[in-house]
């Protein structure tokens, strides 16, 4: 399966008063075309750095990173614009790059319609719920075409209901599009239920730790069915184990 990101030997350091102080420490991993990888660790380990470094929001020590393609970024809040209709809400990525085009908002249309929010298409970020404004960001995202989706928290300020739902949207919507997905969470359960892949680092300095293959042997994958799998516990007491692990020493 072709590789859509390589990341090689990736070291942040920041300046501090008495020096140099590590957040990274030479990460290292691929993500193939179609693929959902999430990165877990212990609080404060350097996972939204790292996402940071990949997207070129901030700049690494060393180390290499190569992109095959557009990069696309969903934050933890929406940051939809409340006085923008959803409409020109999903727009406004086009916007910036000025690439509105009447294929591109074609494109926009078919998304909406395809996944139901054509008919709120006029109204405003307010009137929507929780989840939805959730669906339209990705939306967003999506109508620049990336190749590859990162997430940083993206669902954690959502409560915990809507959170599950919204999971099962996204990762339905990703795997409809085919796009690439690298995801930073927490929550090792939702990394587990829509991941193919969980990259698992350590405390600060982070290193990997280690990368689980995740297989439910499933042809109807989703994040809730995979949550009632058997494989389930035993994916998530591994992790658990790991990072237990770490904050103990």
């Amino acid at each position: 399966m072709e590789k859509i990101l390589e990341i090689k030997n990736i070291c942040k350091n920041y300046q501090a008063k008495n020096g140099e102080i590590a957040a990274l420490k030479n990460i290292s991993f691929d993500v193939k075309k179609g693929e959902f990888i999430s990165i877990i660790g212990p609080s404060g380990c350097g996972k939204s750095t790292l996402l940071s470094i990949i997207s070129g929001l901030e700049s690494k020590t060393s180390g290499e990173i190569y992109i095959n393609g557009k990069i696309g970024y969903m934050l933890q809040k929406d940051n939809l614009l409340e006085w923008r209709t959803i409409y020109n809400n999903v727009l406004l990525g086009l916007e910036i790059q000025k690439n509105i085009t009447a294929e591109n908002k074609k494109y926009v249309e078919e998304l909406l319609k395809k996944y139901g929010l054509y008919e709120f298409k006029d109204k405003y970020p307010t009137q929507l719920s929780g989840g939805m404004r959730q669906r339209v960001a990705l939306i967003r995202t999506l109508a620049i075409r990336p190749n590859i989706l990162l997430l940083d928290e993206a669902f954690s300020a959502l409560d915990y209901q809507t959170r599950l739902m919204v999971t099962e949207d996204v990762y339905k919507i990703l795997k409809n599009e085919n796009i690439t997905a690298l995801m930073v969470t927490h929550d090792i359960s939702e990394a587990i239920s829509m991941s193919d892949r969980v990259v698992v680092l350590s405390k600060r300095p982070a290193t990997l730790k280690n990368i689980h293959e995740i297989d439910f042997e499933m042809d109807n994958r989703t994040p809730l069915n995979c949550r009632e799998n058997i494989k389930f516990s035993k994916y998530f007491n591994l992790m658990w184990k790991e990072l237990d692990e770490h904050e103990k020493k």
